[in-house]
């Protein structure tokens, strides 16, 4: 793992003089991260090529189309946005080919990719991002000490249990820190197992693992019940988002993840289709 950790930025990030190589330094001892998504040879193939076609199937045979074009290309304007609200140093969860991260290291930001995908790691490093093969459940770098916290691309679903991941983020984050996280598209709020799947190969799938899909409604509502504070939450290019605070709020009331003219702050989780491009707010 040294080469993932080599040549990190050592600038005050966030306010701490030389606080990043000790933010990005690996814990020890490593424990084994989950084996799903590395073990798929058909995601595997897909990074390397840059494109699907690429599903995650349901045992009931449902099948939900993986973008592994738009991961593969650089962030795009939605990222974009999404980057811009990012505060201090920065831990970018199933980070993927590493689009996030590389775009934060070009910025000169203290970022970290984590991902249990081997391909997904070294293409994050091919691009110029920090990255170590790693599942969040394991012992991570910078743990209690991230300012921001980022679960994009449907994140929120991994292990299956959304309240779960939503309490080891709060870990990972120091207090009053920054998470960011991708909603469905759809108010949905389902939890299954699913392979990873290349239906053009009918032998080439992943091994069966637990996800979860949340659209925002549901997401307001586990954050809820962790303990989490919602700040805002927008569509922008039909993707939805939610940024959240947990434990004590040492920060200003405003803070990056609102933009300068929003009113996303919310009080309720009545349903509504905000429209496109545009910060969801309460009424």
């Amino acid at each position: 793992m040294s080469r993932a950790l080599s040549g990190a930025p050592g600038g005050p990030a966030n306010g701490r003089p030389g606080s990043a190589p000790a933010l990005l330094a690996e814990p020890a001892p490593r424990t084994t991260a989950a084996a799903p998504w590395a073990a798929s040879d058909p995601y595997a193939a897909a990074l390397r090529a840059g494109r699907g076609p690429l599903f995650l199937r349901r045992t009931d045979g449902w099948l939900l189309p993986l973008d592994v074009e738009r991961w593969c290309a650089r962030a795009d304007p939605v990222d974009l946005e999404v980057l811009d609200r990012c505060e201090g140093t920065v831990l970018d969860v199933g980070c993927g080919p590493g689009r996030l991260v590389a775009e934060l290291a070009a910025r000169g930001r203290t970022a970290l990719g984590i991902d249990v995908s081997e391909a997904a790691v070294a293409h994050t490093l091919r691009l110029g991002g920090q990255s170590l093969r790693r599942s969040v459940f394991d012992p991570l770098p910078g743990e209690g000490r991230w300012d921001t916290v980022l679960l994009m691309d449907g994140n929120i679903g991994i292990g299956g249990d959304p309240r779960a991941l939503l309490a080891r983020v709060a870990v990972l984050l120091a207090p009053g820190g920054l998470l960011i996280a991708e909603a469905a598209e759809a108010d949905v709020d389902e939890r299954a197992q699913v392979q990873v799947v290349d239906v053009t190969d009918a032998r080439t799938a992943g091994s069966p693992f637990p996800w979860a899909r949340i659209g925002t409604p549901a997401l307001v509502r586990d954050a809820g019940a962790a303990g989490w504070r919602v700040v805002a939450q927008w569509t922008s290019g039909g993707r939805r988002f939610v940024a959240l605070r947990g434990g004590r709020d040492r920060r200003s009331t405003r803070s990056s993840a609102e933009t300068p003219n929003s009113t996303a702050v919310i009080s309720s989780q009545r349903a509504r289709k905000p429209s496109a491009d545009s910060p969801a707010t309460d009424r």
